[in-house]
């Protein structure tokens, strides 16, 4: 099986959220919106549903979530973090430290997520994928 990785590259820190851009095997695909970058010692130094996930390179696979009711890409071995998904969504309010796809065409938003979802899930479907996050 093919190996894909997925690099989620911030470019923005904000006040209340952090804006990446998102290349799979160094082809950019789309825009990322995020929690707001913390740094996390422990896990009390993580604000529930306000901080995202740490600088790192995870494992990762396609999955279809009942929750949501389409593919995401899953995260695992996230330090301090449970569940978290590459899905759509517009704001760092749909993330809950998951990363939110779309484009980034209005200050704090991303919009068109379901292109930018179907996209990643075009090019990732069969592959082995770890996702790095700098």
């Amino acid at each position: 099986m093919k190996k894909s990785i997925v690099k989620i590259k911030r470019i923005a820190f904000k006040e209340n959220y952090t804006i990446g851009r998102l290349y799979v095997d160094d082809i950019y695909i789309c825009d990322t919106i995020e929690d707001k970058v913390r740094e996390l010692n422990t896990a009390e130094d993580k604000v529930y549903g306000k901080t995202a996930i740490p600088v790192g390179t995870y494992p990762a696979d396609l999955y279809f979530s009942r929750k949501f009711g389409y593919t995401v890409v899953r995260l695992f071995n996230v330090p301090y973090f449970e569940g978290i998904y590459i899905h759509k969504g517009n704001t760092e309010k749909d993330s809950l430290g998951c990363i939110i796809v779309g484009y980034n065409d209005r200050k704090g938003w991303v919009s068109k997520p379901t292109v930018a979802m179907n996209k990643i899930v075009d090019v990732l479907r069969g592959r082995q994928i770890e996702v790095v996050v700098e």
